[in-house]
């Protein structure tokens, strides 16, 4: 028990120096990385930059503790950092000390809602989130995250809450751009561009190993803040224009406990929810993929405890909401990180930065930070999905293009909130609609196909439907209509066969709709048969009458139906394949 809520004491036991050194280079990597994130990723949410570096501390070491996952890498992410600022901004304005305890308070609500989840073993409500509404979101807010950082890199005040209001505020504040702002900003854009596109392979090309490439290539974000720090320091840009960081406090976070105001809380319950679930949809994938990689196990609900854990941690330490970066973490998983204990190092990297760094970030640019949160979620942008998407599936789409537009035109939460119940909606459709196909045997064998893909043999007073879906409410009148309608238009059937080869279940409605056809079609002279019924769905039956009233069978397959029902047929189709056979010199 206490391995599998502590699983620190699995790893930790077979901890050794080979691992030491691989976590110990992987943490000094992800810190270069997380210190200029945790900076923009705070003032994205709203906050003052120095809590993205105290969100940076706590939940790193409480993951290590509790996580499953060797190479996650936990913290600020720009779609939960969105997801928080929208959501406070409807209680308070930003810089407002009640904007940064709401903050807080959502970490804390977040942090709760998964360990609940965790305990409770609901993983699975995640699932209710699809991958098509996931990419959609994860794309429309990266727009939308991309475009709100375009005023810091033009000098202007402009905001919004969707893409609509930040391009109207943009276009009107062109008016005063601040040439010195984007003398730093695009600049600086530019190189991050470069260096995450194209730098490794430049330094590869004269001469430079591939890691050594790779890790330089990774420092980037770190070449641009001290760049242009030292130059807004030099010139004295903080004068013409050019918004910078300010004063950092220096010194680790003081703990705190969250505001316990239950209006407040219940503002934001139903946003805590919702970064908790998407937070959680990414993390796992994240985990679950470089997990895979070295065959490793990922536990789903130990993830909902130990990202519980991390944004408790990171609320009574001062931060916001947390969980696990897609690009960090593969960072971490390419530079060598063995153990979670990576994150642990990750941590006190960060712990010495907050205490000895943060007087070097004064004139630090906001427009540099903004640069860095461009370049980072434009990679998250997949708008490519759309079409992969609605060539594979139109219904999928039509949840991926929904969750866009309503991110895009009303924000965040609506987007994923539109997103997921137009996917439920959209799947209670289509299983409402179950597809069905009348089938015949394919001569010479055993095997049942459906007659419009395939030359197969039929009896005429057989009906043979094979039921591709489970029964449940949404569909169980669909299967009557079916039935129903192919016995009303063939008067010379006299058996009706249901396969069931893919019904896992049959609920209750879809069990008195069976009784129905069971006693509609005894009522027509017609027979009902089952095949091919699953064990769990033959021990739900046995619990009920229907079998006792049915009219006909249930057999284990439906040649075993066919033969007794249409015994003539079976033989006639057996012996055209024995003279096939012989005419082809004994080759089936």
């Amino acid at each position: 028990m206490l391995r599998r809520y502590f699983p620190i004491l699995t790893w930790g036991a077979a901890y050794d120096r080979a691992a030491l050194t691989s976590d110990l280079i992987a943490a000094v990597i992800v810190t270069i990385m997380l210190i200029p994130q945790s900076l923009a990723y705070a003032l994205l949410a709203g906050l003052p930059a120095e809590v993205g570096l105290y969100a940076s501390i706590a939940p790193l070491i409480l993951y290590a503790v509790f996580g499953t996952s060797r190479a996650l890498a936990v913290g600020p992410v720009a779609v939960a950092s969105l997801m928080t600022a929208a959501a406070v901004g409807q209680f308070t304005s930003q810089g407002t000390p009640e904007y940064y305890g709401a903050a807080i308070a959502l970490a804390f609500l977040s942090g709760l809602i998964l360990l609940g989840m965790g305990i409770l073993r609901l993983g699975f409500i995640a699932n209710f989130l699809s991958h098509p509404v996931i990419s959609g979101f994860i794309s429309a807010s990266g727009i939308i995250i991309a475009t709100s950082q375009i005023p810091h890199l033009l000098g202007i005040s402009a905001s919004g809450h969707n893409l609509l209001e930040l391009l109207h505020n943009i276009i009107d504040g062109l008016g005063g751009v601040s040439i010195a702002t984007m003398l730093i900003g695009l600049p600086a854009a530019a190189f991050l561009h470069w260096s995450r596109t194209r730098m490794k392979g430049w330094l590869k090309a004269r001469g430079w190993q591939d890691r050594a490439a790779g890790t330089i290539a990774r420092t980037a974000p770190v070449m641009a803040v001290f760049a242009t720090t030292l130059v807004t320091f030099l010139f004295g840009l903080d004068g013409w224009g050019v918004a910078i960081v300010g004063d950092i406090p220096s010194g680790l976070p003081v703990p705190t406990l969250p505001p316990f105001d239950p209006g407040l809380w219940a503002t934001i319950a139903v946003p805590a929810a919702l970064i908790s679930i998407v937070g959680y949809v990414e993390s796992i994938s994240v985990a679950q993929t470089l997990a895979a990689k070295r065959r490793q196990r990922i536990d789903p609900d130990q993830e909902l405890v130990a990202l519980g854990a991390a944004n408790v941690g990171s609320a009574v330490s001062g931060g916001f909401p947390v969980t696990g970066g897609f690009a960090r973490s593969v960072v971490n998983f390419d530079a060598g990180a063995e153990t979670p204990a990576a994150g642990a190092f990750t941590a006190v990297g960060m712990a010495l930065a907050t205490v000895f760094l943060t007087p070097l970030l004064h004139y630090l640019p906001k427009a540099t930070l903004a640069a860095t949160i461009i370049v980072a979620v434009l990679s998250l942008v997949d708008l490519g999905a759309l079409r992969r998407t609605w060539a594979y599936s139109r219904i999928d789409f039509a949840a991926m293009a929904a969750t866009i537009l309503v991110t895009l035109g009303a924000g965040v939460e609506a987007g994923i909130s539109a997103g997921v119940l137009l996917s439920l909606v959209l799947h209670l459709w289509r299983t409402s609609r179950p597809h069905v196909a009348i089938v015949g045997q394919v001569p010479g064998t055993e095997h049942f196909r459906n007659v419009e893909r395939h030359a197969v043999v039929t009896a005429p007073d057989v009906l043979s439907i094979r039921v591709d879906e489970s029964l449940y409410f949404p569909n169980a009148r669909f299967l009557e209509d079916t039935v129903y309608g192919h016995v009303a238009a063939n008067p010379a059937i006299r058996h009706v066969v249901l396969m069931f080869p893919a019904v896992n279940a049959v609920d209750s409605s879809a069990l008195e709709s069976l009784e129905a056809i069971n006693a509609r079609l005894k009522d027509s002279g017609v027979s009902l048969h089952l095949t091919e019924v699953k064990g769990p769905v033959m021990d739900r039956l046995k619990r009920s009458h229907f079998l006792q009233d049915l009219t006909g069978r249930v057999f284990l397959t439906q040649y075993d139906a066919l033969r007794h029902l249409a015994p003539d047929l079976t033989a006639r189709t057996l012996a055209a394949c024995r003279r096939e056979t012989q005419r082809n010199g004994g080759q089936a």
